[in-house]
């Protein structure tokens, strides 16, 4: 198992792998021949970005047993998914921002995260699951109440698009076994999310299969499988964290 991260070092990007406090810097491409440079410093010194920088960023709905029953939502045969724009990114540690002009509701959405590491198109699960690089956790943030403020077009782009609402880091983590994980979210210290792996609806080779059949999917993207019930509305001042059993905590505050 190997955590890949990427950080900023006196204005510069690089990348290496993070054993405990240290990362051991590498160098050429983290998805094809990463190669250690025989360097390492102190993760405590440097400012992590996010893991990569994914060319897609696709987030699935309704895709957890669990909320689907809460909701009364019937299981789809096909990812039902959005895309979220790489102004949305947001690094570990960094501060999600209210819109300027939207004084309602901005919920988080505890997330798996996939992390693609080679080019797929068409393929089966087999291959898909040999694509998937490795795992991080993801905070699809969303304006709720922009959602549905037009009945002639659900605006899932705009709700869930907008600067510092796509969270994801701090790892990447390859070779987890997440069969058995679980996903949280603490709001302030508390548990608010707790589902497992196992609820979600498509598991992350068939989620992988199925969308390779609408687009490519290339190296550093990203897909975050969609939320399980108990996501709530943050208010300014508070830090959400994602948790992951063996793939990570991604810490974020939420900032009017």
């Amino acid at each position: 198992m190997t955590n890949w991260v990427r950080f900023n070092r006196d204005g510069v990007t690089e990348f290496g792998s993070l054993d405990k406090e240290n990362i051991a810097i590498h160098d050429g491409d983290m998805f094809v021949d990463a190669t250690p440079t025989g360097e390492s410093l102190p993760i405590d010194v440097v400012n992590l970005e996010t893991p990569c920088v994914p060319g897609k960023f696709i987030a699935l709905w309704n895709n957890s047993r669990l909320a689907a029953e809460k909701q009364g939502l019937e299981q789809p045969e096909y990812p039902l998914f959005f895309l979220k724009p790489s102004t949305s990114y947001l690094a570990p540690g960094a501060v999600i921002r209210k819109p300027k002009d939207y004084d309602g509701r901005v919920i988080y959405e505890a997330e798996l995260g996939i992390v693609i590491g080679k080019s797929v198109r068409n393929v089966g699960e087999v291959a898909a699951a040999d694509a998937i690089f490795g795992y991080t956790c993801v905070n699809d943030v969303t304006a709720m109440q922009l959602l549905n403020t037009d009945p002639s077009f659900p605006q899932w782009a705009r709700a869930k698009g907008f600067d510092t609402f796509g969270a994801f880091g701090p790892a990447i983590v390859t070779d987890a076994d997440i069969a058995v994980s679980s996903i949280r979210a603490e709001l302030n210290g508390r548990e608010r999310q707790n589902y497992p792996v196992s609820d979600l609806l498509m598991q992350p080779a068939e989620i992988v299969a199925k969308l390779s059949q609408s687009m490519t999917l290339d190296p550093g993207d990203l897909i975050a499988c969609g939320t399980g019930p108990g996501a709530l509305p943050m208010k300014p001042g508070a830090t959400i964290d994602v948790i992951i059993d063996g793939v990570g905590v991604l810490s974020n505050t939420y900032a009017a």
